[in-house]
């Protein structure tokens, strides 16, 4: 979708440091799996018919972390440095924000798209 930003560093950063809104950080996550050209993997689609809210449900950022594949569970670290948040913003809200920005470094990792 023209609309989102563009899969990138800066996006990932804004993504962790939340200056890009949930819903366009939702709908970007969905769009790299697929749900807008119908190329979502099957067993997303069983679970998920219609574009989860990774910010709302904990189920769907579950089936996402546990989609990243092992190597690439630490790349905000590795890549980034992104240290984590401090105690006073471990919120559901924005480890799941880290969750997400996780899922699409790894999703440029596998689809080799340089940060």
């Amino acid at each position: 979708m023209s609309d989102l930003p563009p899969l990138n560093t800066a996006t990932i950063w804004a993504i962790l440091k939340d200056t890009i809104d949930d819903t366009t950080a939702n709908r970007l996550v969905c769009h790299h799996l697929g749900y807008d050209d119908g190329t979502v993997d099957p067993q997303w689609l069983e679970a998920y018919p219609e574009p989860p809210n990774f910010i709302e449900s904990r189920p769907a950022v579950v089936k996402l972390t546990r989609s990243i594949p092992p190597e690439n569970k630490q790349l905000l670290k590795e890549q980034l440095g992104f240290g984590g948040y401090t105690i006073d913003e471990l919120v559901p809200r924005k480890t799941r924000r880290a969750t997400m920005a996780n899922w699409l470094l790894s999703y440029m990792q596998q689809n080799q798209i340089p940060l």
